[in-house]
């Protein structure tokens, strides 16, 4: 099994910790770039939970 592999399977089983990760990530960019790319950090935040386990675990914003 190769590490991409192993990666996709790990967010497949912890989906929700992944998605919260991603949401806390978006957010401290959010925060340091002054709230000035708000939509895009948010947009690319979305994308990224939607790609990771079976979706978005988080309620929309």
């Amino acid at each position: 099994m190769s590490f991409m592999d192993k990666a996709k399977d790990l967010a497949d089983k912890h989906d929700k910790q992944v998605d919260q990760g991603l949401e806390k990530g978006g957010d401290l960019v959010d925060d340091r770039t002054g709230q000035k790319h708000s939509s895009q950090i948010d947009k690319g935040v979305d994308l990224a939970q939607e790609r990771t386990g079976g979706g978005d675990t988080n309620d929309p914003r």
